[in-house]
């Protein structure tokens, strides 16, 4: 490829800068979205709303945060992340700053159930997943995992920052000085840092190898798949229905009903607690290493064992019943929480092409917000008509290894709706 060089000028590849970046992103987004729980109490002693109306809003924004998704994949696949986060980003922060001003109900689901949830979809696994294919030929699953552990760090930085607001200043400040922080500290960072393609500065992925014929861009175009052919395909469906598994029993089931269950079992709110944030640790140290064996090892084989892995802890999780038990549970299943991320994207990368990644990433990333939205249904549902969780765990824990069925079941050949180049025959004597 003439012109383009396979590194960077100096000793860092820029990918690891636009990884960096992208990451900072992920972390701020995801924390700041993450945080409405710590309002909900404020705002009920302000405005007497009660928990149900407050609850919506939550259920307003996971539903948003999630049909954002594709939409953002999408146009990362057209126009690049650099203006997908750029956009996003005034969007949310805009609306974290008009929550702070809110003095009726509406107004609250149109800042945070749709304004905020909006903004932080465009700092989404979708758009990360453009940045890993664009930039890394090689390590594209530790790429992904260092941003999918950006997306847990957001939740164990920025909660507890939200909260410690809130005490010290009030609500209003909290969403107002988070707002203000990722307009002033974030945005200058795309801005700067952040560039849609190596191609722009000269340069090949990191790990690319100069080729002949012809530019990136024709390269590009043979790496597109559309949703239409996606849709036609075993391996998208199997994709989508694994992931929506993935949400089911992870933020649907058990962030929703982990603590409740625990403090029905003996423990009290703070052990509960203590569990869940372990299981956050974790998650960023399972997230990483996921990356890390999925370019060692291939994607199938290990997302395979991570569902056969969490079923296997969730039969288990009814019967715990110490505190060591319940943090080694935590450990266990933080490790797995979504180490699936790395491993899924990498084969919607390598099956429908790099320069699809962003929104079919986006369409099976929501059904994964549906499989957390039935999860968390469902659990409540089972806990209502027969008093405990056993049911809604151990069930969860078949459809976990049933998703490992699905894994095993993908075929890796790569699809593109582009025809393929036509072969050249050899010249005559050659």
């Amino acid at each position: 490829m003439d012109g383009m060089k396979p590194r960077g000028s100096g000793r860092v590849h820029p990918a690891w800068v636009m990884l960096g970046a992208t990451s900072f992103v992920l972390l701020a987004a995801s924390g700041i979205r993450s945080g409405f729980g710590v309002f909900i109490k404020p705002m009920e002693t302000e405005f007497g709303w009660d928990r149900t109306a407050l609850s919506l809003v939550a259920s307003l924004s996971f539903l948003c945060n999630g049909l954002a998704a594709p939409v953002v994949g999408r146009l990362a696949d057209r126009w690049g992340p650099r203006a997908v986060f750029a956009v996003s980003g005034v969007i949310l922060g805009a609306g974290a700053l008009g929550a702070a001003l809110i003095v009726t109900l509406w107004q609250l689901y149109a800042t945070v159930g749709i304004m905020l949830a909006v903004g932080a979809g465009g700092a989404s696994t979708g758009v990360a997943a453009v940045v890993a294919a664009r930039w890394f030929e090689q390590r594209q699953g530790l790429a992904m995992g260092l941003t999918g552990g950006a997306l847990a760090a957001g939740q164990l930085v920025i909660v507890p920052l939200a909260m410690w607001l809130t005490v010290s200043w009030g609500w209003r400040v909290a969403f107002a000085a988070l707002g203000a922080g990722y307009l002033v500290l974030v945005l200058p960072i795309v801005l700067t840092l952040i560039r849609n393609d190596p191609a722009d500065m000269g340069l090949l992925p990191y790990g690319a190898e100069p080729r002949a014929g012809g530019p990136a861009t024709a390269s590009a175009a043979l790496e597109r798949t559309t949703l239409r052919d996606a849709l036609g395909t075993a391996p998208f469906w199997l994709l989508a229905g694994s992931f929506w598994v993935c949400g089911y029993t992870s933020t649907g089931l058990i962030l929703t009903h982990l603590i409740p269950h625990a403090t029905e079992h003996g423990f009290h709110g703070g052990q509960a607690a203590q569990a869940l944030g372990l299981m956050g640790a974790f998650n960023i140290v399972g997230t990483i290493l996921s990356g890390w064996i999925c370019d060692r090892y291939g994607q199938k084989v290990p997302l395979a064992c991570y569902y056969a892995l969490r079923g296997v802890s969730l039969l288990f999780l009814p019967f715990v019943g110490t505190m060591t038990g319940l943090l080694a549970w935590a450990v266990v299943f933080g490790l797995n929480y979504i180490s699936t991320v790395p491993g899924t994207t990498a084969l919607t990368a390598k099956i429908y092409g790099r320069h699809s990644v962003g929104e079919l990433s986006g369409w099976i990333f929501f059904s994964h917000q549906l499989g957390s939205a039935v999860g968390s249904l469902a659990g409540g549902y089972l806990y209502d008509r027969l008093g405990n969780y056993t049911l809604a765990f151990q069930s969860a824990a078949f459809v976990a290894f049933a998703a490992t069925l699905m894994v095993l079941a993908i075929r890796e050949r790569p699809v593109s709706s582009r025809p393929p180049a036509l072969a050249v025959a050899p010249a005559a004597g050659g």
